[in-house]
């Protein structure tokens, strides 16, 4: 028998408090980023649209439990499809208008009914930071002497300072300037002023009571209302959230909001559970990614402590990418055992896990915002089951190797990864909303954690070695006593640990594969 190794909170596998008993259905999910755009085609044009999402649910939720074909995907968020004279749309001109590119108000009432008739929640992307220069509301606020004017930041002499990150923050405008944090085409609105609070809450309200949608994606939360030069985080900005988040809470009680507050933990820790439900971890998707690459347990094993300590439990969302950053598989450098490695950490974690489109089939790109924009990958061929037509962005040179046609049958493709870690995550409430431990797994390549709720405990453990790792788990905390450990995501036979008085654990060897993952449930004989 070789000697284990393993420090967590497993003394509490038993008879702990179940936490995640009460929990909102956003600490159940597990949601996609879907960039309608570049999913499917409906009519042709080479632009995705709404009706051709509609044709592609069942490959995100059939609604059948019982069927292991689809992606188990209980939530999506769509970024903006509300008009705009953008490709990407994040600078709108109307924020309760369907881009007509995409489609019409119908087919976006169709595309909710048969969301939820499948048991899939729909959240859609609100920017409230700012508009399109072409949205009404400034042509309006143009005039010095216009009721508008005070709707957007103007002023009649050039402040001089730049921007958080060195951007020129300040735009001349007919002898005026006014704030635009992002560029000259993206103004930012006066959330100061009442008259723009009560229309961005009419928006809100139209989408969540009129359109039946399940919440937001709050897109730069943390620059919403500047203080002079400070641009960020300002306190301002937190109580125009929390009051914004109290009327969400109003007109829909189970309506979940998420923000993009791209900081450290402990800043983003702050709007978490106030004027946001949870906020993007960046540094935690970081690690990973980085983690896995470099074979750096370590580095994931400190980012995921820090978290655990910044948050209330739970308060954070979990990705790897998104449509702002390289993709994970070009981050990962093309290697899929490592894509499936970080696919297993990010479904057995705390917190809401997201998952970027065409990530689940590797899809490659790097910047610019174009290129990890690009069509989704359903088949090979000249418009890749994307378009009948011509594809508004090419694809990647390597789309013809990675498909979902070509891994969807494939039981060792990255496709078929995600499918059984989804449903693993369905299963098992302590993956969801359990407590989590790290865990000494007895090798600097092996990240392990053990997940508790009630009297389901989950231990996990990660090799990001391209070597084999044996594990040696010590748990200092673990009861003493035996446990039947049985193998969630392998073929391993249930088997029995014992624990030690000296918290010393013993059973049979534990061998991790080259970026291989082992799961088990402990339970008492």
């Amino acid at each position: 028998m070789r000697r284990l190794a393993l420090a967590c909170l497993l003394a509490t596998a038993l008879g702990v408090a179940a936490a995640g008993a009460d929990a909102p259905w956003w600490r159940d999910a597990v949601f996609y980023e879907v960039f309608v755009r570049s999913f499917q085609d409906s009519n042709g044009d080479g632009k995705g649209d709404l009706a051709g999402l509609i044709d592609r649910l069942d490959y995100l939720n059939d609604g059948d439990p019982a069927t292991t074909d689809d992606l188990g995907i209980t939530a999506l968020w769509l970024m903006p499809i509300m008009e705009s004279p953008s490709y990407h749309g994040y600078d709108t001109v109307d924020h309760t208008k369907v881009d007509a590119e995409y489609g019409t108000v119908e087919d976006f009432a169709r595309l909710v009914d048969e969301a939820h008739r499948r048991g899939i929640r729909v959240i859609v992307d609100l920017v409230l930071n700012h508009t399109s220069i072409l949205h009404p509301w400034f042509f309006a606020s143009l005039s010095r002497t216009s009721s508008f004017r005070d709707w957007y930041v103007w002023s009649d002499t050039d402040p001089g300072y730049a921007g958080p990150w060195g951007q020129p923050v300040w735009h001349a405008r007919g002898g005026s300037f006014y704030y635009g944090l992002f560029w000259s085409g993206m103004p930012d609105l006066n959330l100061r002023n009442l008259d723009v609070t009560a229309r961005l809450y009419e928006a809100a309200r139209t989408w969540l009571v009129d359109r039946d949608v399940d919440g937001f994606r709050l897109d730069a939360a943390r620059h919403l209302i500047e203080d002079g030069i400070a641009q960020e985080d300002t306190q301002a900005t937190r109580d125009w959230l929390g009051t914004f988040r109290a009327a969400v809470a109003g007109w829909a009680p189970e309506a979940y909001v998420v923000g993009e507050v791209w900081s450290e933990p402990e800043t983003i820790a702050k709007y978490a559970g106030d004027g946001i439900d949870q906020g993007f971890e960046f540094s935690l998707a970081d690690a990973i990614l980085s983690g896995v690459r470099d074979g750096s347990a370590p580095r994931i094993r400190d980012a995921l402590t820090r978290v655990l300590r910044a948050y209330p439990d739970g308060t954070f969302a979990t990705f790897l990418s998104n449509h702002d950053q390289d993709r994970t598989m070009s981050r990962l450098l093309g290697n899929v055992a490592r894509a499936k490695l970080a696919a297993a950490i990010l479904l057995t974690l705390p917190g809401t896990p997201f998952l970027y489109y065409g990530e689940e089939i590797g899809m490659t790109g790097t910047k610019p915002d174009e290129r990890i924009r690009a069509p989704m990958q359903w088949t090979d061929g000249a418009g890749g089951g994307f378009t009948a037509g011509t594809p508004w962005e090419p694809f990647q040179p390597d789309a013809a190797l990675r498909t979902v046609r070509e891994q969807s049958d494939d039981p060792g493709s990255l496709l078929s990864q995600y499918r059984r870690y989804t449903r693993l995550r369905a299963a098992h409430a302590a993956l969801r909303t359990g407590s989590t431990a790290l865990v000494d797994a007895g090798a600097p390549s092996l990240l392990g954690y053990a997940r508790v709720l009630a009297g389901d405990a989950v231990l996990v453990l990660h090799n990001v070695s391209p070597v084999a790792q044996d594990a040696a788990v010590r748990a200092s905390s673990l009861a003493p006593g035996y446990y039947l450990a049985r193998d969630l995501v392998g073929t391993r036979l249930p088997v029995f640990v014992a624990v030690r008085d000296d918290g010393s654990v013993t059973g049979p060897p534990l061998r991790i594969e080259p970026y291989g993952s082992l799961v088990f449930r402990l339970t008492r004989p």
